[in-house]
C-alpha cells in the first residue's frame, strides 16, 4: 500500500465514531484521519483532534468552533476548524479523502452521506436515515459515481458478508430466497402492552447487549430500529419487504442470515461489538484486527429465536407498510418517529404513544413519488410539523 488511506469520520464523537477511531489507531500504516465532525460535543472533539491530528474539524455552531480554535492553538495542533452543514458536505466529498464513515444520527446525516456517494468515495454507511429517506436517490448516486457502499449496521454488514459479492438485480437471481434480520428484542421483549405504557426514558435507554446513543436505544426498544433496518435492507440488497423476515434473537450473537433456494442458511456470528463491521468496511475485501474479543460459543451456550410481537411493538409493522407504500412514506415515517422519540425522551409522551404518533402522521400525509432530494426534504419537514401537532394530542 503506497500511502495511508485518508478517512473522514462524520459523527466522530458518537459511539460509531469513537469505535472507528479506535480501529484506525490500531493501523496507522493503513489509515490517516483527514476530517472529524461533531454536532456540539466540542470537548470530545478536542481530545480526538489532539490524538488524531486531522486536517479539518467541523462543528455545527460558530461559538463552539471559536472555542475549539482557541484550545487547539494552545495545544499547538494545526487542525483547521470549519462550521455548519456545507462544511460537512465539503469534508465528505473532498478530493483528498478515500473513505467516509457516515455516522451522524438522524436526518442531519443525509446530505453529507449523499455528497460522499456522489463523489465516488468508499462510503461506510452507519446512518440509517440516508437510505430510509432517500433510498432510490442514494443508490442511484452510488451507481452513477461508482462509489463503494459498505453497510456498517451490524445486521446489514452480516447480510453483506453472507451474500455473493455481486447481489444487485434482485435476490432470486443469486439463489437467495430470504434475508433473516435478527433483533435483540430490546429491554422490554417480555413486557405486556400495559406495562410498556409506564416505561421511562432511562429504562428505554438501558439496552441489554449494545452500547448506543439515546435515540437509537429508544428505537431499539420500540422495534422501530428494526423497521428502519428492514427498509434499509430493501435498498441495500435489492429486496422486497416480503423477502425480509425479522427474527428476535435475544443473545445478539447471530447478527443476521441469508437463506438460499437450496436450503442453505448462511449466518454471520460474533460478539456484539461494532468494531467488527467497522474494520470489515475499512479493510474490505481484506480483514484486519479490530480489537474484538473472539466469540466463545461455550460461554454463549445457547441461541434462542422467536417471532416479533407486532401487537405490542407496532412500529415494525408501520415501517414495513411504509416501505410497501414506497415514495415519500419511509421519509414521513422517519421524521414522525424522530419527533415522537424526542418528545418521549423529554417526558412529554408515553412509550406506547410513539407508535400512535407515527401511525397518525402516516395516515395524515399524502405520499409523493421521490424524484428529487427537494421532495424528500419537504416531506421530512411537513411530517415533523404534523408530528408536533399529534404529540400535543397524545401528550401525557
Amino acid at each position: 500500500m503506497s500511502h495511508p488511506q485518508r478517512v473522514t469520520v462524520l459523527g466522530a464523537t458518537g459511539s460509531i465514531g469513537t469505535s472507528t477511531l479506535d480501529v484506525i489507531a490500531r493501523h496507522p500504516e493503513r489509515y490517516q484521519v483527514y476530517a472529524l465532525t461533531a454536532h456540539t460535543s466540542r470537548e470530545t472533539l478536542l481530545s480526538q483532534c489532539i490524538e488524531h491530528q486531522p486536517a479539518i474539524a467541523v462543528l455545527a455552531q460558530e461559538e463552539d468552533a471559536q472555542w475549539l480554535r482557541l484550545e487547539l492553538r494552545q495545544a499547538r495542533v494545526a487542525t483547521e476548524v470549519a462550521v455548519g452543514e456545507q462544511a460537512l458536505v465539503d469534508v465528505a466529498q473532498d478530493s483528498s479523502v478515500d473513505i467516509v464513515m457516515a455516522a451522524i444520527v438522524g436526518a442531519a446525516g443525509l446530505l453529507p452521506a449523499l455528497a460522499a456517494a456522489r463523489a465516488g468515495k468508499r462510503v461506510l454507511l452507519a446512518n440509517k436515515e440516508a437510505l430510509v429517506m432517500s433510498g432510490a436517490l442514494f443508490m442511484q448516486a452510488v451507481e452513477t459515481a461508482k462509489a463503494t457502499l459498505l453497510p456498517i449496521d451490524s445486521e446489514h454488514n452480516a447480510i453483506y458478508q453472507c451474500l455473493p459479492s455481486e447481489h444487485r438485480g434482485g435476490l432470486a437471481r443469486h439463489g437467495v430466497s430470504q434475508l433473516l434480520l435478527t433483533a435483540s428484542g430490546g429491554p422490554f421483549r417480555t413486557w405486556s402492552r400495559e406495562a410498556l405504557a409506564g416505561v421511562t426514558p432511562d429504562q428505554a435507554c438501558a439496552h441489554p447487549n449494545w452500547s448506543m446513543g439515546r435515540k437509537i436505544s429508544v428505537d431499539s426498544a420500540t422495534l422501530m430500529n428494526k423497521g428502519l433496518e428492514l427498509i434499509e435492507a430493501c435498498w441495500l440488497f435489492d429486496a422486497t419487504p416480503e423477502q425480509i423476515q425479522v427474527v428476535v434473537h435475544p443473545q445478539s450473537v447471530i447478527h443476521s442470515m441469508a437463506a438460499y433456494h437450496d436450503g442453505s442458511v448462511l449466518a454471520q456470528l460474533g460478539n456484539p461489538d461494532m468494531r467488527t463491521p467497522i474494520a470489515y468496511g475499512l479493510a474490505w475485501p481484506e480483514r484486519i484486527d479490530a480489537g474484538v474479543e473472539a466469540l466463545d460459543l461455550f460461554q454463549v451456550a445457547r441461541l434462542d429465536f422467536e417471532a416479533p410481537d407486532e401487537g405490542r411493538f407496532p412500529c415494525l409493522r408501520l415501517a414495513r407498510e411504509a416501505m410497501q407504500q414506497g415514495g415519500s412514506a419511509p421519509a414521513i415515517l422517519n421524521a414522525a418517529n424522530e419527533v415522537a422519540v424526542e418528545a418521549f425522551l423529554a417526558k412529554r409522551l408515553g412509550f406506547n404513544a410513539i407508535g400512535d404518533v407515527v401511525a397518525a402522521v402516516l395516515n395524515d400525509q399524502s405520499v409523493e413519488p421521490i424524484d428529487h432530494l427537494e421532495t424528500v426534504l419537504n416531506a421530512d419537514q411537513h411530517a415533523r410539523r404534523t408530528a408536533q401537532q399529534w404529540v400535543s394530542h397524545f401528550a401525557r
